[in-house]
Formats: C-alpha cells, sequence, structure tokens
C-alpha cells in the first residue's frame, strides 16, 4: 500500500495496464508531456512512443483511431484533455464505438476506454469545466464510470480496460490532488455498476458521484451535528447504475437528495429522481430533492464558486426534505 491522489492512482492503473502488450494510449500531449493533468507523466518514455501516442490535436480522429484498433483487437485508452473537447468526437462515440456490438450481431466488439477529464474547480470555465455527463449517460452502448477517490479511480480504471465494452471514464479535475489515500500496489479491479454507501444514516439519503463526493461528505457531518443522520452514496458509476443499493436506502430512509455540478435541466439526478419515484415511491416521506448546477455555461472564475453546488446549499435542502 502507498499513498496515492487520484492521478497518481490513475497513472499506476495506466502502468499496470501497458504490461499487457495489446494495450495502447494515445491523446493529446500524453506522451512527452505527460498530459494536460500529468495523468500519464512517465508513460511514454517507460513503454515507448509506439505505445502511448501523441496524437494531433483532433479529438475525432483519437477516438476513430482508437475505435478501429479496438475493433481489431487492442485495447486502447484515448484521452480527451477536457470534456468541452471531446465534443468533436461525440459523432464517433455515437455513430460508431457504441454501436458496434449491435450493428455486427455480437461479431465485433468495441474495448476501448475514453477518459474524460470533467468539471470546474480550476477556474478555466466554459469548455474546460464543463460537467456534462448525462449527453454520455443517454447513448445506449456505453458504460460511464465517474471515481471519487484515489482507491476506487485505479480498481475502476483498470475494471474499465479490462471490459469487452466501450467505457467513458470521467475523471473529476478537481479531485485529481485534492487528497491522498492508501491504494494498494497490486492489480484490483473495482466492479463497474456498484454505487459505494460511504455512510450509513437513517434520516435521509445523499446521492452524489464523482467531484461532488467532498462536498457531500462535508454536508452528511454538518447534518449530524444538527441532527440529522444522513445515509451517503457514493454512485462510481452511472451506467449501469446501481439501482438496486439506490432503492434499498430510500425504502430505509424515505428521504432523498441527488447531488451533481452538472445544470439541473435532463441531468442525472433527474435519472435518480425518475428510479425513487417509479421504483419506492410509497416509501418516500418528502418529495425527492435536487442539489446541481445552473442551466448556464460555466462562468468565469470569480463566479464559480457561486455555480458549483457547497456544503450549505446540500444541508439546506437536505434538512428542507426533514420539515416536509
Amino acid at each position: 500500500m502507498a499513498e496515492r491522489t487520484m492521478a497518481q492512482a490513475l497513472n499506476a492503473a495506466l502502468a499496470e495496464a501497458l504490461e499487457d502488450p495489446s494495450v495502447m494510449l494515445l491523446g493529446e500531449d500524453v506522451g512527452t508531456t505527460g498530459g494536460v493533468f500529468r495523468v500519464t507523466d512517465g508513460l511514454q518514455k517507460r513503454f515507448g512512443s509506439d505505445r502511448v501516442v501523441d496524437t494531433p490535436v483532433a479529438e475525432s480522429g483519437i477516438v476513430g483511431a482508437a475505435f478501429g484498433l479496438a475493433v481489431a483487437g487492442m485495447k486502447p485508452i484515448a484521452e480527451m484533455q477536457f470534456m468541452g473537447f471531446s465534443y468533436p468526437a461525440y459523432d464517433q462515440i455515437v455513430n460508431h464505438v457504441s454501436r458496434i456490438r449491435n450493428r455486427s450481431r455480437h461479431r465485433f466488439t468495441a474495448p476501448l476506454v475514453i477518459r474524460i477529464p470533467y468539471g470546474g474547480g480550476i477556474g478555466a470555465a466554459e469548455h474546460h469545466s464543463e460537467s456534462l455527463e448525462a449527453i454520455y449517460a443517454h447513448v445506449p452502448g456505453l458504460k460511464v464510470v465517474v471515481p471519487s477517490r484515489p482507491i476506487d479511480a485505479k480498481g475502476l480504471l483498470t475494471a474499465a480496460i479490462a471490459d469487452p465494452d466501450p467505457v467513458i471514464f470521467l475523471e473529476p479535475i478537481r479531485a485529481y490532488r485534492a487528497v491522498k489515500e492508501e491504494v494498494p500496489d497490486e492489480v484490483y479491479e473495482t466492479p463497474i455498476g456498484v454505487a459505494s454507501i460511504e455512510r450509513v444514516g437513517s434520516d435521509v439519503t445523499l446521492i452524489a458521484y464523482g467531484a461532488m463526493m467532498k462536498e457531500t461528505r462535508q454536508a452528511a457531518e454538518l447534518l449530524a451535528a444538527n441532527g440529522v443522520d444522513a445515509e451517503v452514496i457514493d454512485l462510481r458509476t452511472l451506467v449501469p447504475l446501481d439501482t438496486e443499493t439506490i432503492l434499498a436506502s430510500v425504502e430505509h430512509t424515505g428521504r432523498v437528495v441527488a447531488i451533481h455540478e452538472a445544470p439541473r435541466t435532463a441531468g442525472f439526478g433527474a435519472e435518480i429522481a425518475a428510479v425513487v419515484a417509479e421504483k419506492a415511491l410509497y416509501s418516500l416521506k418528502s418529495p425527492i430533492a435536487r442539489v446541481t448546477g445552473w442551466d448556464i455555461v460555466v462562468p468565469l472564475r470569480r463566479a464559480e464558486k457561486h455555480y458549483t453546488p457547497g456544503v450549505d446549499r446540500i444541508v439546506n435542502v437536505a434538512m428542507r426534505t426533514m420539515e416536509a
């Protein structure tokens, strides 16, 4: 065991995966520079420029090349520098990557991982800070994974690389170096599609993922100080969604707050709310609540803190569910 940040844990997972000669890493500046967030630092020097490939600034080309490699039997890992830069590749992802198993009637699969840093926290705004994970969760044929802590980041990335189908692997930018924790040195997998109950509670269920887990954990502590026992769920995977864990928790607490920094309208919290309303309606003691970003483009640095849901907003909304 060694203490690692999320960036270091992801680097370790990539290094372990690259020991397999069928694995390749490709993207803008992933080699010589080590990636815009230095997640791939040192990998090209260790494994060579034919395995860790610096590409042109052409996201559609990066994913298109990765797709071809995957269908041909390789296990490529494509990196988008920011979520806002991934949209030129959306055509490749939706029309080819996600459909190949169905289109070929299972004769071909696309075992590739598309790594996408997402979310705010660095004051860069717009294309560099967006959290539009719902557009990927909406595409049939894709798995969507979002770790919140180093130990899960390594295990989930390892599982994603081993998966026979395409995985969108979202990496919360502000969590890259926010915390260190002990991460096993050996190879291990954290199962895709299984949420983590981080805190057991009886009064209200707080559901979040990725970078928003930090504020959610802090909110649970403040709620406890005010006599509210919150259960905290880290989804870890959006698709497939662990509905069993969500429903069991809501049936136990009777209250639920879904939390994400993405815009409110059609954000992933709406999917959580729909699942709860359809399958646990009679367990609810208060209306389903959401704490989200606003329906605007991520603002510039000075206003970013007003956009991103904070601890106080989560606490206030959770307290209102206790009043219903």
